[in-house]
């Protein structure tokens, strides 16, 4: 594949990850939080097409039939999440935030929610005897880029906005669960 194909394909691979960064982002906006989600996504997105690509015919065939629910299911929940902290008031100074996406099992699962696509992919590549370094690269690239970008866009969104953004990005991350099961 071309550079410029590659290129093509990293973007359609990374909306995910924007739409997911633009959802945390409203929240969840110090660079630590940016880097690790922005790092995490490209990373997850750099090695799913790689896995995909040395996989053999079973295990993708399982994901494609299950991966899409597994991604779903996380989302639907930490879309859930999102929503049932923003309807609640504002935190009072010693009161407790809420939990933070871009750390532990949550950021774990996130990131392979987002780059589920990505072993399809890699297994296509290695169908027709693509090479998977320079897509694999491009990709991971393209995807932190993207969530940089995306939770660069939710802050501003959500400074202007205010709490409630946590809304829209609670629906955004159940709009993207649905998504993957619709096709």
């Amino acid at each position: 594949m071309t550079l410029l194909e590659n290129l093509g394909l990293a973007v359609a691979l990374g909306c995910d990850a924007f739409a997911v960064g633009l959802g945390v982002g409203c929240r969840f906006f110090s660079p630590r939080q940016v880097f690790r989600l922005s790092f995490h996504f490209g990373f997850f997105q750099f090695a799913m097409p790689v896995a995909g690509w040395l996989l053999g015919q079973g295990v993708a065939e399982f994901t494609s039939q299950w991966g899409p629910w597994l991604a779903c299911a996380v989302l639907v929940f930490l879309g859930g999440r999102m929503i049932r902290e923003s309807l609640k008031p504002l935190p009072e100074e010693d009161a407790q935030c809420p939990p933070d996406p871009t750390r532990g099992w949550s950021l774990l699962m996130l990131s392979l929610a987002t780059s589920i696509d990505a072993l399809g992919v890699g297994f296509s590549l290695g169908l027709v005897g693509g090479g998977i370094g320079q897509a694999a690269v491009v990709i991971g690239l393209v995807a932190a880029a993207m969530t940089w970008a995306a939770m660069a866009l939710g802050r501003r969104l959500s400074a202007r906005f205010g709490h409630r953004m946590g809304l829209a990005g609670g629906l955004i991350l159940i709009a993207i669960g649905g998504k993957l099961l619709l096709g």
